[in-house]
Protein backbone atom coordinates (compact mmCIF):
# COMPACT_ATOMS: atom_id res chain seq x y z
CA UNK A 1 0.00 0.00 0.00
CA UNK A 2 1.97 2.88 -1.39
CA UNK A 3 0.61 6.02 0.03
CA UNK A 4 1.14 8.82 2.58
CA UNK A 5 -0.66 8.98 5.66
CA UNK A 6 -0.17 11.79 8.56
CA UNK A 7 0.59 10.16 11.39
CA UNK A 8 1.95 6.37 12.26
CA UNK A 9 2.20 5.47 16.35
CA UNK A 10 3.83 2.07 16.17
CA UNK A 11 4.97 -0.49 18.74
CA UNK A 12 2.52 0.77 22.00
CA UNK A 13 2.68 -1.69 24.70
CA UNK A 14 -1.35 -1.36 24.84
CA UNK A 15 -3.72 0.09 22.51
CA UNK A 16 -6.92 0.88 24.45
CA UNK A 17 -9.85 0.85 21.52
CA UNK A 18 -12.47 1.02 24.31
CA UNK A 19 -14.91 -0.45 21.62
CA UNK A 20 -14.37 -2.41 18.15
CA UNK A 21 -17.79 -3.11 16.83
CA UNK A 22 -19.61 0.12 16.23
CA UNK A 23 -20.86 0.49 19.51
CA UNK A 24 -22.42 4.14 20.24
CA UNK A 25 -22.13 3.46 23.85
CA UNK A 26 -21.32 0.73 26.76
CA UNK A 27 -23.55 -0.55 29.38
CA UNK A 28 -21.98 -2.31 32.61
CA UNK A 29 -21.03 -5.32 31.13
CA UNK A 30 -19.59 -3.90 27.97
CA UNK A 31 -17.65 -1.26 30.25
CA UNK A 32 -15.78 -4.18 32.08
CA UNK A 33 -14.79 -5.78 29.12
CA UNK A 34 -13.20 -2.97 26.73
CA UNK A 35 -11.01 -3.75 23.61
CA UNK A 36 -7.22 -3.69 24.42
CA UNK A 37 -4.66 -4.82 21.95
CA UNK A 38 -1.38 -5.59 23.21
CA UNK A 39 1.87 -4.39 21.21
CA UNK A 40 0.06 -2.58 18.55
CA UNK A 41 0.19 0.29 16.32
CA UNK A 42 -2.22 2.76 14.98
CA UNK A 43 -2.39 5.01 11.67
CA UNK A 44 -3.95 8.12 10.85
CA UNK A 45 -4.42 9.18 7.42
CA UNK A 46 -4.40 13.00 5.46
CA UNK A 47 -7.59 13.40 6.37
CA UNK A 48 -7.07 13.12 9.78
CA UNK A 49 -9.48 9.71 10.23
CA UNK A 50 -8.29 6.74 11.95
CA UNK A 51 -7.38 4.36 9.06
CA UNK A 52 -5.78 1.15 10.76
CA UNK A 53 -5.55 -0.27 14.43
CA UNK A 54 -3.70 -3.73 15.07
CA UNK A 55 -1.29 -5.57 15.99
CA UNK A 56 2.21 -3.71 15.39
CA UNK A 57 3.48 -6.83 12.74
CA UNK A 58 0.36 -6.65 10.83
CA UNK A 59 0.56 -2.93 10.71
CA UNK A 60 4.33 -3.10 9.84
CA UNK A 61 3.77 -5.73 6.85
CA UNK A 62 0.69 -3.32 5.49
CA UNK A 63 2.18 0.21 5.28
CA UNK A 64 5.43 -1.01 4.41
CA UNK A 65 5.83 0.68 1.88
CA UNK A 66 3.86 4.01 3.00
CA UNK A 67 5.17 7.08 3.85
CA UNK A 68 3.96 9.32 7.29
CA UNK A 69 4.36 12.73 8.03
CA UNK A 70 5.38 12.28 11.60
CA UNK A 71 6.35 8.62 12.97
CA UNK A 72 5.67 8.20 16.81
CA UNK A 73 7.58 5.25 18.61
CA UNK A 74 5.76 4.37 21.36
CA UNK A 75 7.67 0.99 22.84
CA UNK A 76 6.64 0.35 26.66
CA UNK A 77 4.14 3.15 26.18
CA UNK A 78 -0.05 2.84 26.01
CA UNK A 79 -2.52 4.63 23.09
CA UNK A 80 -5.82 5.71 24.39
CA UNK A 81 -8.83 7.60 22.38
CA UNK A 82 -8.92 11.32 22.91
CA UNK A 83 -10.85 11.73 26.35
CA UNK A 84 -14.80 13.39 26.35
CA UNK A 85 -15.49 16.03 28.98
CA UNK A 86 -19.30 16.06 28.43
CA UNK A 87 -19.95 18.82 30.63
CA UNK A 88 -18.53 22.03 31.08
CA UNK A 89 -19.15 26.03 31.97
CA UNK A 90 -16.00 26.83 30.49
CA UNK A 91 -16.96 31.01 29.18
CA UNK A 92 -17.46 33.43 32.47
CA UNK A 93 -15.65 36.26 33.96
CA UNK A 94 -15.21 36.88 37.82
CA UNK A 95 -13.43 34.01 39.74
CA UNK A 96 -15.16 33.01 42.77
CA UNK A 97 -12.17 31.28 45.15
CA UNK A 98 -14.23 33.73 48.08
CA UNK A 99 -16.94 31.12 47.61
CA UNK A 100 -15.04 28.35 48.17
CA UNK A 101 -14.09 29.42 52.11
CA UNK A 102 -17.61 29.71 52.52
CA UNK A 103 -18.38 26.63 51.44
CA UNK A 104 -15.95 24.84 53.49
CA UNK A 105 -17.49 26.79 56.20
CA UNK A 106 -20.80 24.99 55.80
CA UNK A 107 -22.77 27.27 53.29
CA UNK A 108 -24.78 25.61 51.02
CA UNK A 109 -25.13 25.61 47.06
CA UNK A 110 -28.56 27.63 47.52
CA UNK A 111 -27.60 29.56 50.55
CA UNK A 112 -24.59 31.26 48.27
CA UNK A 113 -27.41 31.62 45.85
CA UNK A 114 -29.34 33.33 47.62
CA UNK A 115 -26.75 35.77 49.34
CA UNK A 116 -26.16 37.10 45.64
CA UNK A 117 -23.33 35.00 44.86
CA UNK A 118 -23.18 31.60 43.00
CA UNK A 119 -24.36 32.11 39.09
CA UNK A 120 -25.40 35.78 39.61
CA UNK A 121 -22.55 36.69 41.04
CA UNK A 122 -20.90 35.27 37.51
CA UNK A 123 -23.54 36.42 35.72
CA UNK A 124 -22.42 39.89 36.84
CA UNK A 125 -18.95 40.05 35.61
CA UNK A 126 -19.62 37.79 32.22
CA UNK A 127 -22.38 40.86 31.05
CA UNK A 128 -19.67 43.48 31.80
CA UNK A 129 -16.48 41.73 30.41
CA UNK A 130 -15.87 42.14 26.67
CA UNK A 131 -15.95 39.55 24.11
CA UNK A 132 -12.47 39.39 23.39
CA UNK A 133 -11.62 38.68 27.48
CA UNK A 134 -13.84 35.79 27.53
CA UNK A 135 -12.45 34.26 24.48
CA UNK A 136 -8.63 34.73 25.80
CA UNK A 137 -9.86 33.27 29.52
CA UNK A 138 -11.55 30.34 27.25
CA UNK A 139 -9.08 29.32 25.18
CA UNK A 140 -6.77 29.35 28.10
CA UNK A 141 -9.09 26.88 29.56
CA UNK A 142 -9.59 24.64 26.40
CA UNK A 143 -5.77 24.47 26.05
CA UNK A 144 -5.47 23.56 29.55
CA UNK A 145 -8.31 20.75 29.29
CA UNK A 146 -6.55 19.89 26.33
CA UNK A 147 -3.17 19.42 28.00
CA UNK A 148 -5.27 17.19 30.57
CA UNK A 149 -6.02 14.41 27.55
CA UNK A 150 -9.36 16.50 26.66
CA UNK A 151 -9.96 16.20 22.76
CA UNK A 152 -13.91 16.88 22.77
CA UNK A 153 -15.64 19.11 24.78
CA UNK A 154 -19.29 20.34 25.50
CA UNK A 155 -18.72 24.10 26.37
CA UNK A 156 -22.05 26.07 27.73
CA UNK A 157 -23.54 29.38 27.49
CA UNK A 158 -25.17 30.48 30.65
CA UNK A 159 -23.75 33.51 32.11
CA UNK A 160 -26.04 35.83 30.70
CA UNK A 161 -29.58 34.72 31.26
CA UNK A 162 -30.44 37.71 29.00
CA UNK A 163 -29.87 37.69 25.07
CA UNK A 164 -27.07 39.98 24.37
CA UNK A 165 -24.82 38.23 26.76
CA UNK A 166 -25.99 34.51 25.96
CA UNK A 167 -24.95 35.08 22.19
CA UNK A 168 -21.98 37.06 23.12
CA UNK A 169 -20.73 33.44 24.94
CA UNK A 170 -21.77 31.35 22.31
CA UNK A 171 -20.11 33.54 19.73
CA UNK A 172 -17.04 33.19 21.84
CA UNK A 173 -17.56 29.52 22.26
CA UNK A 174 -17.60 29.65 17.91
CA UNK A 175 -14.67 31.68 17.80
CA UNK A 176 -12.51 29.48 20.05
CA UNK A 177 -13.93 26.62 18.05
CA UNK A 178 -12.52 27.94 14.75
CA UNK A 179 -8.93 28.78 16.39
CA UNK A 180 -8.05 25.57 18.34
CA UNK A 181 -7.87 22.10 17.70
CA UNK A 182 -9.54 20.78 20.43
CA UNK A 183 -13.35 19.71 19.13
CA UNK A 184 -16.52 21.88 20.61
CA UNK A 185 -19.83 20.52 21.15
CA UNK A 186 -21.90 24.21 22.40
CA UNK A 187 -24.88 24.15 24.41
CA UNK A 188 -27.39 26.83 24.95
CA UNK A 189 -28.02 26.95 28.95
CA UNK A 190 -30.27 30.50 28.49
CA UNK A 191 -31.92 28.48 31.85
CA UNK A 192 -29.07 28.47 33.85
CA UNK A 193 -30.67 30.81 36.51
CA UNK A 194 -33.67 33.53 36.79
CA UNK A 195 -32.51 36.63 36.31
CA UNK A 196 -32.93 38.82 39.25
CA UNK A 197 -35.67 41.33 39.24
CA UNK A 198 -37.62 38.55 37.44
CA UNK A 199 -40.55 35.74 37.62
CA UNK A 200 -39.98 32.42 36.39
CA UNK A 201 -42.45 32.54 33.61
CA UNK A 202 -41.38 35.74 32.50
CA UNK A 203 -37.96 34.39 32.15
CA UNK A 204 -39.57 31.81 30.62
CA UNK A 205 -40.91 33.99 28.23
CA UNK A 206 -38.21 35.71 27.33
CA UNK A 207 -36.39 32.63 26.47
CA UNK A 208 -38.93 31.14 24.10
CA UNK A 209 -40.48 34.45 22.70
CA UNK A 210 -36.92 36.50 22.74
CA UNK A 211 -33.98 34.50 22.82
CA UNK A 212 -34.82 31.20 20.82
CA UNK A 213 -36.21 32.98 18.25
CA UNK A 214 -32.91 34.92 17.54
CA UNK A 215 -30.86 31.78 18.33
CA UNK A 216 -33.10 29.94 15.42
CA UNK A 217 -32.00 32.76 13.57
CA UNK A 218 -28.30 33.23 13.81
CA UNK A 219 -28.34 29.09 13.38
CA UNK A 220 -30.22 29.36 10.27
CA UNK A 221 -28.15 31.99 8.86
CA UNK A 222 -24.76 29.83 9.58
CA UNK A 223 -23.40 32.26 11.98
CA UNK A 224 -23.50 30.19 15.02
CA UNK A 225 -23.26 26.07 15.48
CA UNK A 226 -25.49 25.15 18.56
CA UNK A 227 -25.65 21.48 19.55
CA UNK A 228 -27.41 21.28 22.81
CA UNK A 229 -29.94 23.10 24.77
CA UNK A 230 -29.64 23.01 28.86
CA UNK A 231 -32.06 24.00 31.57
CA UNK A 232 -31.44 23.65 35.44
CA UNK A 233 -34.36 22.23 36.74
CA UNK A 234 -34.09 22.44 40.23
CA UNK A 235 -36.70 23.96 42.96
CA UNK A 236 -35.90 27.74 43.37
CA UNK A 237 -34.38 27.51 39.66
CA UNK A 238 -36.88 26.20 37.14
CA UNK A 239 -39.67 24.42 37.52
CA UNK A 240 -40.49 20.99 35.34
CA UNK A 241 -43.45 22.73 33.92
CA UNK A 242 -41.16 25.81 32.34
CA UNK A 243 -38.38 23.17 31.71
CA UNK A 244 -40.08 20.67 29.65
CA UNK A 245 -41.48 24.17 28.09
CA UNK A 246 -37.63 25.40 27.62
CA UNK A 247 -36.36 22.06 26.39
CA UNK A 248 -39.78 20.91 24.07
CA UNK A 249 -39.02 24.14 21.92
CA UNK A 250 -35.10 23.26 21.45
CA UNK A 251 -35.99 20.12 20.12
CA UNK A 252 -38.05 21.59 17.69
CA UNK A 253 -35.33 23.95 16.87
CA UNK A 254 -32.82 20.22 16.05
CA UNK A 255 -30.93 21.09 19.39
CA UNK A 256 -30.51 18.21 21.48
CA UNK A 257 -31.89 17.31 24.90
CA UNK A 258 -29.30 17.86 27.52
CA UNK A 259 -30.25 19.55 30.81
CA UNK A 260 -29.36 19.36 34.78
CA UNK A 261 -31.79 17.61 36.25
CA UNK A 262 -32.36 15.73 39.83
CA UNK A 263 -29.25 17.88 41.56
CA UNK A 264 -30.46 19.17 45.26
CA UNK A 265 -34.08 17.47 45.07
CA UNK A 266 -35.80 15.03 43.60
CA UNK A 267 -37.98 16.93 40.86
CA UNK A 268 -38.40 13.89 38.83
CA UNK A 269 -36.35 15.47 35.94
CA UNK A 270 -35.49 12.17 34.91
CA UNK A 271 -38.50 10.58 34.12
CA UNK A 272 -39.36 14.27 32.17
CA UNK A 273 -36.37 14.10 30.87
CA UNK A 274 -36.82 10.05 29.65
CA UNK A 275 -40.19 11.01 28.07
CA UNK A 276 -38.76 13.92 25.90
CA UNK A 277 -36.58 11.86 24.43
CA UNK A 278 -33.28 13.78 26.09
CA UNK A 279 -29.86 12.68 25.25
CA UNK A 280 -28.79 13.42 28.44
CA UNK A 281 -29.46 14.63 31.45
CA UNK A 282 -26.78 15.89 34.42
CA UNK A 283 -25.83 15.46 37.95
CA UNK A 284 -28.84 13.17 39.61
CA UNK A 285 -27.64 13.01 43.14
CA UNK A 286 -31.67 13.18 43.64
CA UNK A 287 -32.96 10.84 40.90
CA UNK A 288 -35.37 8.00 41.29
CA UNK A 289 -35.40 4.44 40.71
CA UNK A 290 -38.34 5.18 38.80
CA UNK A 291 -36.41 7.80 36.77
CA UNK A 292 -33.14 5.22 36.24
CA UNK A 293 -35.76 2.71 34.93
CA UNK A 294 -37.02 5.74 32.27
CA UNK A 295 -34.03 7.01 31.38
CA UNK A 296 -32.20 3.25 30.52
CA UNK A 297 -35.45 2.75 28.21
CA UNK A 298 -35.57 5.82 26.68
CA UNK A 299 -31.15 5.57 26.25
CA UNK A 300 -30.80 8.34 27.72
CA UNK A 301 -27.47 9.08 29.21
CA UNK A 302 -26.13 10.40 32.69
CA UNK A 303 -23.84 12.46 33.07
CA UNK A 304 -22.22 12.15 36.52
CA UNK A 305 -20.43 14.86 37.85
CA UNK A 306 -18.11 13.72 40.83
CA UNK A 307 -16.32 17.25 41.74
CA UNK A 308 -19.70 18.88 42.36
CA UNK A 309 -20.65 16.49 44.77
CA UNK A 310 -17.22 16.29 46.22
CA UNK A 311 -17.07 20.42 46.35
CA UNK A 312 -20.18 20.46 47.42
CA UNK A 313 -20.51 17.74 49.92
CA UNK A 314 -23.80 16.73 48.30
CA UNK A 315 -24.84 12.69 48.56
CA UNK A 316 -22.72 10.72 45.67
CA UNK A 317 -24.81 9.64 42.40
CA UNK A 318 -25.80 6.39 42.80
CA UNK A 319 -23.75 5.34 39.86
CA UNK A 320 -23.84 1.78 40.71
CA UNK A 321 -27.20 1.58 40.71
CA UNK A 322 -27.85 3.21 37.80
CA UNK A 323 -25.34 0.63 35.31
CA UNK A 324 -27.42 -2.54 37.50
CA UNK A 325 -30.11 -0.63 35.79
CA UNK A 326 -29.11 -0.07 32.43
CA UNK A 327 -28.28 3.42 32.08
CA UNK A 328 -25.74 4.61 29.73
CA UNK A 329 -23.29 6.44 32.49
CA UNK A 330 -20.95 9.11 30.98
CA UNK A 331 -18.50 11.49 32.88
CA UNK A 332 -17.89 15.67 32.80
CA UNK A 333 -15.74 17.81 34.90
CA UNK A 334 -18.84 20.38 35.30
CA UNK A 335 -15.78 23.03 34.61
CA UNK A 336 -17.08 26.07 36.50
CA UNK A 337 -16.23 29.05 38.91
CA UNK A 338 -18.11 26.47 41.83
CA UNK A 339 -16.14 23.54 40.80
CA UNK A 340 -12.96 24.37 38.82
CA UNK A 341 -11.38 21.03 37.80
CA UNK A 342 -9.78 20.82 34.42
CA UNK A 343 -8.94 17.13 34.64
CA UNK A 344 -10.96 14.34 33.07
CA UNK A 345 -8.29 12.07 34.71
CA UNK A 346 -8.78 13.47 38.10
CA UNK A 347 -12.86 13.17 37.36
CA UNK A 348 -12.23 9.15 36.60
CA UNK A 349 -10.21 8.82 39.85
CA UNK A 350 -13.07 10.57 41.52
CA UNK A 351 -15.78 8.70 40.02
CA UNK A 352 -13.92 5.42 40.76
CA UNK A 353 -13.21 6.05 44.65
CA UNK A 354 -16.12 8.52 45.00
CA UNK A 355 -19.03 6.72 43.08
CA UNK A 356 -16.88 3.18 43.16
CA UNK A 357 -17.03 2.79 39.19
CA UNK A 358 -14.23 0.57 38.23
CA UNK A 359 -11.25 1.80 36.00
CA UNK A 360 -12.77 0.55 32.48
CA UNK A 361 -15.71 2.03 33.93
CA UNK A 362 -14.59 5.32 34.10
CA UNK A 363 -12.47 5.14 31.19
CA UNK A 364 -15.35 4.32 29.03
CA UNK A 365 -17.93 6.79 30.73
CA UNK A 366 -15.54 9.64 29.82
CA UNK A 367 -14.87 8.40 26.24
CA UNK A 368 -17.43 6.20 24.02
CA UNK A 369 -20.28 7.31 26.49
CA UNK A 370 -19.29 10.94 27.02
CA UNK A 371 -19.50 11.05 23.04
CA UNK A 372 -22.59 9.39 22.97
CA UNK A 373 -24.24 12.01 25.45
CA UNK A 374 -23.21 14.65 23.33
CA UNK A 375 -24.49 12.73 20.04
CA UNK A 376 -20.87 12.27 18.84
CA UNK A 377 -20.03 8.45 19.31
CA UNK A 378 -19.90 7.94 15.62
CA UNK A 379 -17.06 10.04 15.19
CA UNK A 380 -15.14 9.75 18.70
CA UNK A 381 -14.89 8.19 21.90
CA UNK A 382 -13.07 4.83 20.40
CA UNK A 383 -10.06 4.24 18.18
CA UNK A 384 -12.11 2.60 15.79
CA UNK A 385 -10.99 2.79 11.66
CA UNK A 386 -13.34 5.83 10.07
CA UNK A 387 -13.14 7.69 13.49
CA UNK A 388 -11.33 11.24 14.27
CA UNK A 389 -7.35 10.35 14.54
CA UNK A 390 -7.85 11.70 18.43
CA UNK A 391 -6.05 9.87 20.73
CA UNK A 392 -3.92 10.27 23.70
CA UNK A 393 -0.06 8.54 24.24
CA UNK A 394 0.77 7.48 27.87
CA UNK A 395 4.48 6.89 29.18
CA UNK A 396 2.99 3.80 31.44
CA UNK A 397 3.31 0.44 30.70
CA UNK A 398 -0.60 0.00 31.58
CA UNK A 399 -3.27 2.63 30.97
CA UNK A 400 -4.72 2.13 34.36
CA UNK A 401 -2.05 4.54 35.45
CA UNK A 402 -3.90 7.65 33.97
CA UNK A 403 -6.52 7.22 36.40
CA UNK A 404 -4.84 5.31 39.64
CA UNK A 405 -1.86 8.69 39.59
CA UNK A 406 -3.80 11.10 41.51
CA UNK A 407 -3.19 14.83 39.94
CA UNK A 408 -0.21 12.27 38.33
CA UNK A 409 -1.90 12.73 34.53
CA UNK A 410 0.91 15.75 34.10
CA UNK A 411 3.52 13.36 34.46
CA UNK A 412 2.18 10.99 32.54
CA UNK A 413 0.67 11.84 29.23
CA UNK A 414 3.62 11.83 26.64
CA UNK A 415 1.49 13.36 23.99
CA UNK A 416 -2.52 14.11 22.93
CA UNK A 417 -2.89 14.12 19.20
CA UNK A 418 -6.10 15.84 17.61
CA UNK A 419 -6.80 14.54 13.71
CA UNK A 420 -3.50 13.04 13.77
CA UNK A 421 -1.72 16.37 14.71
CA UNK A 422 0.24 16.25 17.85
CA UNK A 423 -1.75 19.08 19.76
CA UNK A 424 0.49 18.47 23.10
CA UNK A 425 4.08 17.15 23.29
CA UNK A 426 5.15 16.84 27.14
CA UNK A 427 8.38 16.28 27.41
CA UNK A 428 8.59 16.25 30.97
CA UNK A 429 6.80 12.88 31.64
CA UNK A 430 8.63 10.94 34.38
CA UNK A 431 9.70 7.13 34.17
CA UNK A 432 7.18 4.98 36.61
Amino acid sequence: MSTNHKLLVKNAKQVVLICNNGEKYLTKHGMNNLSVIENASVVIGSDGLIRAVGPAETIRARYSESSFDNVIDATGMCVLPGLVDAHTHPVWAGDRVHEFAMKLAGATYMEVHRAGGGIHYTVEHTRAAAASDLLTSLRSRLQRMQRAGTTLVECKSGYGLELQTELKMLEVIEEARSSLPINISSTYCGAHAVPKGKTVAEATEDILQVQLPRLKELMSAGRLQVHNIDVFCEQGVFDLVSTRAILQAGKEMGLNINFHGDELHPMNSAEMGAELGALAISHLEEVTDEGMVAMAKAKTAAVLLPTTAYILRLPQPRARDMLDAGVIVALGSDFNPNAYCCSMPVVMHLACVNMRLSMTEALAAATINAAFALGHSDTHGSLEVNKHGDLLILNATRWEHLIYQLGGHQEVIRFVVIGGNVVYDNDKTLDL
